[in-house]
């Protein structure tokens, strides 16, 4: 049986993609979560100023994520020469065999330097396992979904982490971690976060009645 989460057999460095940091500040509790894992958490400089293309939206994510690099708890890291060649051919070509700048970031650093890339699109898990089937990739949700920090969390405060990423960020789950969500947070919220598959949306709300 695969673990829950896939970093608990892991002590590689992790490398976040922006939606990976987007949904860890829509927790509240994103210093928490990284303090578990101890200095191993990295986020290209590339990803940094994609989060800070949102502030001329109103995003706040790239004043929150700096806090979090302030304290430590996050390293802003750049690509080297074998990480922009790998970077170039991810974000050059035909629209669906490329990926954004923050994406192909957060994957040529893996590449180049064997961390664990977190990143919960489809199309660039799909590509990054395609083209680099030595890439270790993770989601959100392993982060979260973490021995350390269910223990540091507690799983009421977990439970209330889960559904703030779910609603305030439209976490994507993954297949094989939506039991397991949709058991923590409970039916009745499960039904109103649409970034679920409607499929377990809709077996919750049948189960609510």
């Amino acid at each position: 049986m695969r673990p829950l989460s896939c970093l608990s057999e892991s002590n590689a460095v992790i490398a976040l993609d922006a939606s990976t940091a987007i949904n860890l500040n829509a927790t509240a509790c994103a210093a928490t979560v990284l303090s578990c894992f101890k200095d191993r958490i990295v986020l290209p400089d590339i990803v940094l100023g994609e989060l800070e293309d949102g502030e001329a939206k109103g995003r706040q994510d790239a004043q929150l994520t700096k806090a979090l690099i302030s304290a430590g708890l996050i390293k802003t890291v750049s690509l080297w020469e074998a990480g922009w060649r790998c970077f170039e051919g991810l974000v050059v070509g035909e629209a669906a065999m490329t990926l954004d700048d923050g994406e192909a970031a957060t994957i040529a650093y893996a590449v180049e330097t064997g961390a664990v890339a977190v990143i919960d699109e489809r199309k660039a898990n799909r590509i990054c396992a395609e083209r680099f089937q030595g890439v270790q990739l993770a989601a959100t949700v392993d982060l979260l979904a973490h021995a350390e920090v269910q223990n540091a969390i507690g799983q009421d405060a977990l439970a209330e982490a889960m559904f703030a990423a779910l609603i305030g960020a439209r976490m994507r789950v993954l297949p094989h971690h939506v039991t397991w969500v949709v058991d923590l947070i409970g039916p009745e919220r499960a039904c109103q976060c649409t970034s679920l598959p409607r499929s377990a949306r809709r077996l919750q709300a049948a189960n609510a009645v």
